[in-house]
């Protein structure tokens, strides 16, 4: 195995790991609920500032991923998440959930644009997009195994084991990387970067840049609407249905990463065979995902068994899968190579905003029209999402070959 896909696998071990444990506190929200008598909104309260401190970390630490070695600062980063995922063993009400949670999103906030930056430092464009989806079905392995891993143990031992266990397994795993993980034999030019972007500051470049802004919009929209559902599918088949948490969990968090998982690659393997006849090949796959997720998630409201609830996650999963297996690559597709860990930073953070809202939108209009309606409803903000790619292709175009004449002269 080359040096550039054995970093994948690294990479792919430590999403997987930081995506497992994020899933947790959704998963034992039930138990949480009962144990502190906390409303539905105190709940995706919770939720919602570990989004949003999330969000802003990603672009902190985006940013100076691209002016320090990344892959120290990612080991950095995954040993303090690990050391606040075990404290939230230690919560004792709604006030220090919430402040624990912001502490691991801190810790999560190290890694994601820092992550995509090195392996597009070790895959050029031929490779990019496949590497950067193969690291991506980590994320939604990790969001699966971890939902049902977590049920069971809270089920068998309470809320607060699954929190311990996994942040004891992810200090083990950070002398791993510490070991192994290196930066590229052969780190961009930041003065390269220059004669393109204009200036040498990575943020400034990437707000000048139209394509770029697109997708974070873009991002806000996809992400508001798949954690708003990720949130509450599970509580939602939990109380309607009656499922124990290991069993919510694999219904309604394990199905929509089950779908990511395989149609994540599928993302990657459909831009690179589209990439020979247009340079659009990963916008039109993201626009394609976001449009069948979407439509997908429609007939929810009618779902009345957990294999239902779960037949219909999977399938609008399936869509948003494709979106995510190329959503990294888009956006590395537009930026220099100097300002791309800045780029999927902001792209985060405006992300992550969407969501923080959405949870406690649904939350609210469950209480008018009902859970699976309000769920349900998130449809648009997917459709809104690839309407918006579509009309935006003419200037996306244009952008990328820019960005593509100057990476291939600079190589």
């Amino acid at each position: 195995m080359s040096a550039a896909w054995r970093l994948v696998v690294l990479l792919w071990a430590a999403a997987f790991l930081n995506s497992a444990g994020r899933q947790i506190l959704i998963t034992v929200l039930p138990q949480v609920r009962a144990e502190f008598g906390l409303t539905a909104t105190q709940l995706a309260l919770i939720n919602s500032v570990g989004f949003w401190v999330y969000a802003v970390c990603a672009l902190i630490f985006g940013r100076l991923g691209d002016s320090t070695r990344r892959s120290r600062l990612i080991v950095a980063g995954l040993m303090f998440w690990a050391i606040a995922t075990g404290m939230v063993s230690l919560s004792t009400g709604f006030i220090t959930l919430i402040v624990v949670r912001g502490l691991v999103a801190a810790g999560e906030g190290t890694y994601y644009p820092t992550a995509a930056a090195l392996i597009s430092d070790w895959h050029r464009s031929g490779t990019r997009s496949r590497a950067l989806a193969i690291h991506q079905t980590g994320v939604f392995a990790g969001a699966g195994v971890g939902a049902v891993t977590a049920g069971a143990l809270a089920d068998a031992f309470g809320w607060r084991s699954p929190f311990l266990i996994f942040g004891i397994i992810a200090l083990v795993f950070c002398a791993v990387l510490f070991m192994w993980l290196r930066e590229a034999p052969a780190p961009p030019s930041h003065n390269a970067a220059v004669s393109v972007a204009g200036n040498n500051e990575p943020l400034r470049t990437v707000l000048q840049r139209p394509a770029a802004l697109m997708l974070c919009l873009v991002f806000f929209l996809a992400n508001g609407a798949v954690c708003g559902i990720i949130v509450w599918a599970p509580t939602f088949l939990h109380d309607e249905l009656g499922l124990d948490l290991a069993a919510s969990a694999l219904y309604g968090s394990a199905t929509l990463s089950a779908a990511g998982i395989i149609c994540v690659p599928l993302a990657g393997f459909l831009a690179h065979r589209l990439a020979a006849h247009t340079p659009l090949a990963v916008f039109y796959v993201l626009a394609i995902g976001l449009a069948l997720a979407g439509l997908l998630l429609l007939p929810l409201t009618l779902a009345t068994s957990a294999f239902a609830v779960g037949a219909v996650l999977f399938a609008s999963g399936a869509g948003k899968g494709l979106f995510d297996g190329v959503i990294y690559a888009a956006m590395h597709d537009v930026v220099p190579p100097s300002a791309r860990a800045t780029a999927v930073g902001l792209m985060t953070l405006v992300g992550f905003c969407g969501a923080g809202l959405a949870p406690i939108g649904v939350a609210q209009a469950s209480e008018r029209i009902g859970m699976a309606a309000a769920m349900t409803s998130l449809a648009v903000l997917y459709l809104a999402a690839a309407v918006l790619l579509i009309a935006t292709r003419g200037s996306t175009r244009r952008t990328i070959l820019e960005t593509r004449e100057f990476e291939d002269g600079r190589r």
